[in-house]
């Protein structure tokens, strides 16, 4: 069985994979995603037999990561404590109650596992699967009403918990990564992406936001591990911004892809998005 997602998260590269693979190096060292999210790319990797060098995987969201370590060091507990919350579902009550645990003094005295139940219950239950923060750090997306949400693969949990064995896992920005990646080290980011419209904005994977200042230290990162020799890729959105900052790079080109995550219907749809890489492509692959 092949390892799949099991958060659902705003942004997710599952629609991008042929796009992002038929981009990626041939050959690399270790593998590291700076923007974790729902690790798309990461499990189709390991699915592939593509990480027998490693992978370091890490995000600014510390629930996020978090959940990662549960999932890889405790599984079964985990496994147990979703399949206890299944008699609730649809309960608009006991929803907000769970929501609520992150308003109490406690809530990082919670055992770990017990805080990664929460991540995964709110995700499958809340509006739009949106993993959504105030400005105060507090999970705010509403109740979602689903007639029976899928909380728990088992069997998809156990094969995601295998693959994440021999992964490293890290609490903080992508800047982090200028420490850990060596030449050869193939690196994705997948930033929150720069807003098409002064309406159109979502950042709020953490209480700090992705504005244009980090935008422009992100690119100011990309540049430094290509100059290393790493072998560097990212999406973005296809605006001015973003394909300014990366000017210059061997593949800046864009592709189409369907956006999902506005509430209004009328408003999604296919758009143009923004794939760079540091490295060129050559008819029979990417050389390093």
């Amino acid at each position: 069985m092949a390892a799949r997602p099991f958060l659902k998260w705003a942004g997710g590269k599952g629609q991008l994979l042929p796009a992002l693979t038929s981009r990626m190096p041939t050959n690399f060292r270790r593998y590291h995603e700076p923007f974790l999210g729902g690790g798309a790319l990461f499990f189709y990797l390991w699915n592939s037999g593509r990480l027998a060098r490693g992978a370091v995987l890490s995000d600014d969201n510390p629930e996020l990561v978090e959940c990662y370590q549960a999932v890889r060091n405790s599984v079964e507990d985990l496994i147990g404590l979703l399949l206890d919350l299944r008699p609730r579902l649809g309960d608009k009550e006991f929803f907000y109650a769970i929501r609520d645990w992150d308003r109490h003094p406690d809530f990082r005295q919670r055992p770990l596992v017990e805080r990664a139940a929460r991540t995964i219950f709110l995700n499958r239950t809340c509006y739009n699967g949106l993993y959504r923060l105030n400005n105060k750090g507090l999970f705010n997306a509403p109740f979602g009403y689903y007639k029976n949400p899928l909380i728990v693969d088992v069997a998809n949990m156990r094969e995601a918990s295998h693959a994440l064995q021999s992964v490293d896992l890290h609490v903080g920005d992508f800047s982090g990564v200028l420490a850990r990646a060596e030449r050869y080290d193939f690196i994705y980011f997948d930033p929150p992406y720069v807003p098409v419209s002064a309406t159109a904005s979502f950042t709020a994977y953490t209480r700090q936001g992705f504005a244009e200042a980090e935008q422009r230290e992100l690119s100011a990162v990309f540049h430094t591990l290509a100059r290393r020799g790493c072998l560097v890729m990212l999406s973005n959105s296809f605006t001015d911004l973003a394909r300014t900052l990366y000017l210059g790079q061997p593949v800046h080109e864009s592709i189409l892809a369907s956006r999902k995550i506005n509430c209004d219907g009328r408003k999604r749809g296919v758009i143009e998005e923004l794939i760079v890489c540091s490295y060129a492509l050559h008819r029979n692959g990417v050389t390093p």
